[in-house]
Formats: C-alpha cells, structure tokens, sequence
C-alpha cells in the first residue's frame, strides 16, 4: 500500500501487514476495530444527501475504525464521512474583522493587565502579566506583541516560550514548593480565549501535576515495569511503523492515532528546547496555511523543574496541538461523546502526516 493509499479506514489491514515484531508491539499499546455502520434513506432525502456526501452509497454502509490506547485509555472514533456534515457557519469577513479589532486590555500589557507579585518578564516579542481570574496560584500570560494570534514566526514562538520558562523560574524563586511547570496557549474564541489578542498561559502548581500529566506519568511507568521498555519510545515506533511519523531536528512530530479532537498532532523530544519551539511553529504554520486552521490548542507537558519524590524517568517534553474547527461554525467540535465516552473525530492521521512532511 502506497502512501498516498494509506487511510484510516484500512488501519486494521494496515497492522496485519506489519512484521510479527512490529505488530506486536501495535497491540501493546492499540486495540484496534472496524465495523460498518448502515441505513436505508427514503427516496425523498436522495437529494439532500446527494448534496452533502456525494451520493447515497456513502452514507448506506459507512465505515468505522475505533482505536483505543490500552495504557492511557485514550480513544478516537474515526468516521471520516462526518466531515461533510452540514453546519451553519458565518462569513469569513466578519471573522477577519473581529480579529483584527484592536483596543482590549492586552493591547497595552503595561496599564491593561496586573504583574505578578515577582514582577515581569519581558521577551524580545512579548512580555508577561498575570492572570486576573487565576486557576492555580501561580498563573500568568505571555501577552504576545503581535495582535493577531494566527500571525507568527520561529523567532517569536521561540521567545513566547522561553518568557515562559523565565517566568517559571521566577515563581519557583517565590515559593520552591510550586514546581509542576504547565504552558498553554489557546488561539482564538472556538478555542477558549477570551481576549482575541494574541496570548499563552503558563501556571505553576504545588503538590502533583495536573491529573492528565500526572495519569500519563503513570501509564509509562507501569509500562516499563509490565514491558521493560520506553512507553514514550514504543509510542514512537508504532506510529512510525504505520507511517504516522516524523521528524524535526530532534523532535518527533506525531499524527495522535487517539487524538482528542480533529489534527492533533504530537511533538515527543528530550526537553522543551529550540528544537521543540522549532517543529511547534512548523506544524502551526502547516495548521494555518496549508490546513486553513483558524483556531488551535497547544499544551505542553513537562517533568517538575526540581526533584520530587515521583519518578519522571524517561518522561520527554511532550507538546499536544489540535484543531478546534473553524471559527464560523455554530456547532461545537465537543459533545457528550467527547466529554464523556470516545472523541469522534472526522479528519484522517494519514492525511495529516502527508501534509505535514510536505511542509519545507
């Protein structure tokens, strides 16, 4: 099967026709189904779907491929024919306007936010506030320069994060009890910002990292202990074996085969370095130019910045990016499925991954 041939929907094939060693250590970490979904249409809804899918065969059996991770306990639902749902959407104009509409309190950072009780950090393309509405007692923002969240460059990525790593450091200065390090940058209202100008988060939280990271950390811990090997390492070869990878300086750049929601791409490397800030913006970039994202979530997760009692052996940087849908929908991209069951996701990992190893 050829690249360009490789689907989603012939994921399960896909894992047959691996080596016994490879495919093994696909079902370590993957359960993987597929099943047909069918229905009979009245005559009198041919043309509707006709319109929206194609033509009647394509919603009459449809395919669908359930893919759970055995050790996080992630999943995806992947139905790619949901992409052609209809939904009611805005213009694209208003969109641009909005964003370009200055005048919100980050637009002046120095009169418009507060600073955090250490100060400032100032970057050469941002500078740091803090939070008003806090969700941990450390919790700032890297108010960028740029107005429009979806105008960047390596440079200014690169700097948005180490202001953030500078502002990290200074909040374990202020209180050494805090040091589970969390950075987050929501683009855009689709994805929870509530200020259209461009911004991060970071917090520092005491005790235990936040519950996904900390539940990560196990998951690789029990993994070593049942496999004797890297959960994060195995994470990497099956995905590359099913050709869902690549690389960037010394960062692999993953399409999530269990994404929690539509593009999400994965970025594994030894820490949270230049190379790291280097394949965020290249992938961010592909997002917004080449894929028409409009709106995004990025997180990272990373060890403590000091010794704990924990063991976060062998735990990389890890940057999660995905697609929050575009900005004109009325439709939220996240429902009850999402919340509470499996994430449904419509966009195909193969797709992505072409996408992506095509960006210069």
């Amino acid at each position: 099967m050829t690249d360009t041939q490789r689907s989603i929907a012939q994921l399960e094939e896909m894992v047959l026709g691996l080596p016994q060693e490879e495919r093994d250590r696909v079902a370590r970490i993957y359960l993987i189904s597929t099943t047909t979904g069918r229905l009979r249409p009245p005559e009198s809804m041919h043309g509707w779907i006709e319109k929206h899918f194609g033509s009647v065969a394509a919603v009459e059996e449809q395919r669908i491929v359930k893919v759970t991770n055995l050790i996080t306990l992630e999943g995806a639902l992947y139905n790619v024919l949901r992409a052609n749902r209809p939904m009611e959407a805005q213009g694209d104009a208003q969109v641009e306007a909005e964003i370009a509409r200055t005048g919100d309190p980050f637009c002046d950072p120095e009169h418009g936010t507060p600073a955090d009780v250490f100060g400032r950090v100032r970057g050469k393309h941002c500078i740091t506030a803090s939070n008003v509405a806090k969700y941990d007692g450390f919790h700032g923002l890297v108010v960028f320069d740029e107005h429009n969240p979806l105008s960047f460059t390596e440079g200014a990525i690169a700097d948005y994060i180490e202001t953030a790593l500078t502002w990290a450091r200074k909040a374990h200065n202020a209180d050494s009890a805090a040091r589970y390090f969390f950075f987050l940058w929501n683009g855009l209202w689709r994805a929870g910002a509530s200020i259209i100008h461009g911004h991060a988060q970071m917090t520092l939280s005491r005790g235990i990292h936040y519950a996904r990271v900390e539940a990560l950390r196990r998951a690789a811990l029990l993994y070593r202990v049942a496999h004797d090997v890297s959960y994060f390492d195995d994470l990497v070869a099956v995905h590359r074996s099913l050709g869902l990878a690549t690389t960037y300086g010394d960062v692999q750049v993953l399409a999530h085969l269990t994404p929690v929601k539509e593009k999400e791409v994965l970025l594994i490397g030894p820490r949270l370095n230049r190379d790291m800030a280097a394949a965020l913006y290249r992938v961010l970039d592909v997002y917004v130019n080449r894929l028409g994202v409009r709106s995004f979530n990025v997180a990272v997760y990373l060890r403590p910045i000091d010794a704990v009692q924990e063991d976060w052996t062998g735990f990389p940087a890890i940057t999660r990016i995905v697609d929050r849908g575009s900005l004109t929908n009325r439709t939220s991209d996240i429902g009850a499925m999402e919340l509470y069951g499996t994430p449904v996701i419509s966009s195909d990992p193969f797709r992505l991954i072409e996408t992506l190893r095509e960006a210069p």
